[in-house]
């Protein structure tokens, strides 16, 4: 790794075993750009976010996904979609990271992707993170929009994304979230 290296943070915002958006962040890992590289977040062991426990200090697994978020160029985010929205264990983990001082999404490159059974592929969860990224002042790449949809067909029984057009996309978003960055930087 060089300098020049981008350092891509994955989150997966489901733990399920056999998730296909855990999947298709690996997926992702294999396609990026030559210029960068991914590192992936644990938000499984994160407890539920409670501003009491926070005032003694953020618990470690906390501090280590705060840590992780600053020390990255960019994010790729990759939600599965819950009830139309956002899962807890994502949002949770969100909401432990943002809180003060120094939240680390200030300002950071993110890009969204999701897979879902149906046929909008996260499509309503990736809005509502959006929204949480406007509030906390990151950037969030617009396009291309990756929504995996129907996702039981695009990946084969080992979790492998075997479809070639999901991707060609996912290669776009990581080509564009890099570029995306570098500009920023400037």
């Amino acid at each position: 790794m060089t300098d020049l290296t981008l350092r891509i943070l994955g989150i997966s915002g489901s733990l399920r075993a056999r998730s296909y958006n855990t999947a298709a962040l690996r997926a992702a890992a294999e396609l990026l750009p030559a210029d960068a590289r991914m590192e992936f977040a644990e938000i499984g062991d994160l407890p539920p976010y409670n501003e009491d426990v926070k005032e003694k200090g953020f618990p470690p697994p906390a501090a280590r996904l705060r840590e992780q978020i600053r020390s990255a160029d960019a994010l790729l985010i990759v939600t599965p979609e819950y009830n139309y929205s956002v899962p807890g264990v994502l949002k949770n983990a969100i909401d432990w990271a943002s809180r003060p001082p120094d939240q680390p999404f200030n300002e950071k490159p993110i890009a969204i992707m999701g897979a879902s059974p149906g046929i909008l592929g996260s499509a309503r969860a990736q809005y509502h993170l959006r929204q949480c990224f406007i509030y906390l002042n990151a950037h969030i790449l617009n396009k291309p929009e990756v929504m995996i949809s129907q996702a039981p067909s695009r990946f084969d029984e080992n979790g492998t994304l075997r479809d070639e057009p999901t991707r060609e996309l996912i290669r776009q978003l990581l080509a564009a979230l890099v570029d995306w960055t570098r500009r920023l930087r400037h």
